[in-house]
């Protein structure tokens, strides 16, 4: 149901929502095909406009297509490349999360390193 309402409502979707929606469903391993397929398509429209943040997500998102359509005829597919150049250029830094619980570590005497992948 979800994903059905997030297709019909794709024109509402700005280029940042549509990259988080399509992302969020990857990261759950949601398998609705006509989503990704309607999502890429019209995120293929906007790629002028999308920050180098959507296009790393976008990265994710490619390749968990390939992952479980591999013979989907996905629109994003063929800028895999940059996509992926924009996900190893974005760096890694601790979340939120991980600064607050650095710093509760900290208070109480615990000496420790942050853990960047998450």
């Amino acid at each position: 149901a979800i994903a059905g309402a997030a297709v019909n409502r794709i024109g509402d979707f700005d280029p940042q929502e549509m990259a988080n929606t399509v992302w969020a469903f990857a990261c759950i391993g949601w398998k609705h095909r006509d989503l990704f397929t309607v999502l890429g398509s019209v995120l293929l429209e906007r790629l002028g406009v999308l920050i180098d943040k959507e296009k790393s997500q976008l990265y994710l998102v490619t390749v968990y297509v390939q992952i479980e359509w591999p013979r989907l005829e996905f629109p994003l597919l063929a800028h895999l490349k940059s996509f992926r150049l924009a996900y190893k250029g974005s760096g890694v830094t601790p979340s939120r999360f991980q600064r607050e619980v650095s710093t509760m570590l900290e208070q109480l005497g615990w000496r420790h390193t942050f853990e960047y992948e998450t």
